[in-house]
């Protein structure tokens, strides 16, 4: 890819800092996108795009289903889709996770109910024989389903997505500027992290309480640490008003594109955050460009409040 990491950069206290700064920010972003267009272009990401479009989209019902009975649910699938389409099979003692499956089959053309319902309903059409009518949906019943964390077998492709190099002191700077952020900063142990796959979140506090918490999975990996809580403070300077879930992809757009930005700037190699990107706006690579101001700004002053800390 073409992204680079560098060393670490400074701008001097000069009357065209501000500019200087912009620029380059400007110029990294050229290079993401180049970035997130050879990731795209790769075979390792038409490889993990091939195995994304197996899974199937469930409704926002279903959706809160599946969270509401195993709120670390990634990626679900039925039994037997497990074992035929991507070599894996449910773990001995699983407990399924229920959700409702539509049911299509022939449907009567004037009471919409199913040939064995339309003989005891009180419908009389009969134009039409039941063999020749059209499929619809006739209702639902409830089906079992499994996350992959309740699977074994062959592995799932997946993205090298992490940032990697030596951060320093980046992260601990990083959690000292959630004051000055106005943001409440939490690493939280593995064995105590209860958001599923997700490596950081950005919440509201409390009802009462309005400022943001971040919360961050710890890991071995400082750099990549150091990646997730810059994206997730770039999503309380940014998003953390914001209730429109029609935006989601372009709000995850802005937040890694900070975090390249920012990570970059203090020598951390964030080089895959094109993977990540491709993989949110894997058809729209220029979305990235079209919000370079919202970019520009958060990088700055992200990076403003860590040079204070460091100073």
């Amino acid at each position: 890819m073409s992204t680079t990491s560098d060393s670490s950069v400074s701008f001097e206290q000069t009357d065209t800092r501000s500019e200087e700064m912009h620029s380059t920010i400007e110029q990294w972003i050229d290079e993401l996108v180049a970035g997130v267009d050879d990731a795209q272009a790769s075979d390792e990401f038409q490889e993990w795009l091939d195995v994304q479009s197996r899974f199937h989209d469930y409704s926002y019902r279903n959706t809160l289903l599946i969270k509401r009975q195993c709120p670390e649910a990634t990626k679900v699938a039925g039994y037997r889709t497990w074992q035929e389409e991507f070599d894996r099979h449910v773990k001995e003692g699983e407990s399924a996770i229920w959700i409702w499956a539509p049911i299509i089959t022939k449907q009567c053309p004037e009471c919409e109910n199913s040939p064995s319902y339309h003989d005891q309903s009180d419908c009389e059409y009969d134009e039409i024989p039941p063999e020749e009518w059209s499929e619809g949906l006739v209702g639902f019943k409830s089906s079992p389903v499994f996350d992959v964390s309740q699977t074994e077998g062959e592995p799932l492709p997946e993205l090298d997505r992490e940032a990697t190099g030596d951060p320093g002191d980046l992260v601990s700077r990083l959690i000292d500027a959630a004051d000055d952020l106005d943001v409440t900063v939490r690493v939280v142990p593995q064995e105590e992290w209860t958001h599923g796959a997700a490596k950081g979140v950005c919440e509201q506090l409390s009802l009462i309480d309005a400022q943001p918490i971040v919360e961050v999975r710890d890991r071995a990996n400082e750099a990549d640490l150091a990646r997730t809580l810059i994206h997730e403070y770039a999503h309380a300077l940014l998003h953390f008003d914001v209730d429109d879930d029609t935006e989601r992809a372009k709000r995850e757009v802005e937040a890694e594109a900070v975090a390249y930005v920012v990570g970059r700037y203090c020598g951390v190699d964030t080089s895959g955050s094109a993977f990540y990107l491709a993989a949110w706006e894997s058809d729209d690579s220029e979305i990235v460009r079209e919000r370079l101001g919202r970019i520009s700004r958060t990088a700055e002053e992200l990076i403003h409040v860590l040079e204070d800390i460091r100073s």
